[in-house]
């Protein structure tokens, strides 16, 4: 068995490549070097490794500049994901893409389901939406799957814990978002349930190939989500200067790019599917803090 790990570099595709590692499992790893929206350089990297399974970690996600930059975005969301599973189909390989709860318009009072129409307000969010489209119009020729995701953290590299981390400890006082929901996932929890999925883990059992919903169970807002980061990192002794979290509403804090109001991922399918649940967002978070603190990279 050979995995394909795309975008490798990445706070996703590290997490993965040690997942897929531990396993056992042959691992070929590229980064930037690889341009996945040159279908001929796909293409002869799989002719060359031959791979079971692709799992694509590589995204344009600097969402408020995708605003100015939706030529890139469309590179790397949109044509790189359509000529992987074209190759996959080819070499008869699986295929694991990841999508973003920024598709959906954000408008809703419920959890979005996999059925549910995509609307997506920004240029990252209709690159996102776009590509996983492109990859599920091939569906038919192969085993490929589009796993929708939120709020992804991770104990290393750039994601909203370690920003909020490094914030608490050089401000006085925070202001968060507290308008927009949705729901945190821990990336070593998604990789887990990814290769679940594509029956990689103890079961051995692939299930139905598609389009999936994951998240750490729980809602919660920016603000809530920072909070209870603080609070973590009180409670380790990690240096914190800000004395307070202060909740705002979106309008106060104007970004490029707009935000889903609510963006909370029913992720039904996946638990009924495979028989698991995600565990809590808080307790996720727990295990990165847990992980920062031994690593004593909180910075």
């Amino acid at each position: 068995m050979t995995v394909w790990l795309v975008g490798a570099r990445g706070m996703l595709g590290g997490v993965f490549a040690g997942s897929l590692v531990h396993a056992g499992v042959r691992v070929v790893q590229t980064g930037n070097e690889l341009d996945i929206a040159d279908r001929e350089a796909v293409r002869a990297l799989v002719r060359v490794e031959r791979p079971t399974t692709i799992i694509n970690c590589a995204a344009y996600t600097k969402v408020d500049d995708a605003e100015t930059h939706a030529r890139e975005a469309e590179r790397c969301n949109v044509l790189g994901p359509e000529n992987l599973a074209l190759v996959a189909h080819e070499a008869e390989s699986c295929l694991v893409h990841f999508s973003s709860d920024y598709v959906f318009a954000g408008d809703a009072n419920q959890p979005y389901d996999e059925a549910a129409p995509g609307a997506p307000a920004s240029v990252y969010g209709r690159t996102k939406w776009e590509g996983e489209r492109r990859v599920l119009a091939l569906q038919n020729r192969g085993r490929l799957y589009v796993v929708r995701t939120s709020w992804l953290f991770a104990a290393h590299g750039n994601n909203f814990v370690r920003t909020m981390l490094r914030l608490l400890a050089r401000e006085d006082e925070l202001r968060v978002v507290s308008d927009q929901i949705g729901r945190p996932t821990y990336a070593p929890d998604l990789a887990g349930a990814v290769l679940r999925l594509v029956g990689m883990d103890a079961r051995g059992i692939a299930v139905e190939p598609g389009i999936y919903h994951y998240a750490n169970h729980g809602s919660t807002s920016w603000h809530g989500f920072a909070q209870a980061i603080r609070e973590g990192a009180l409670r380790r002794r990690f240096p914190v200067r800000a004395r307070e979290v202060r909740p705002i509403a979106t309008p106060e804090f104007p970004r490029p790019a707009p935000r889903p109001r609510y963006s909370v991922l029913s992720t039904q399918r996946f638990e009924a599917e495979t028989a698991s649940v995600p565990r809590p967002w808080q307790d996720a978070l727990e295990a990165c803090l847990d992980e920062l603190g031994a690593s004593a990279g909180v910075a």
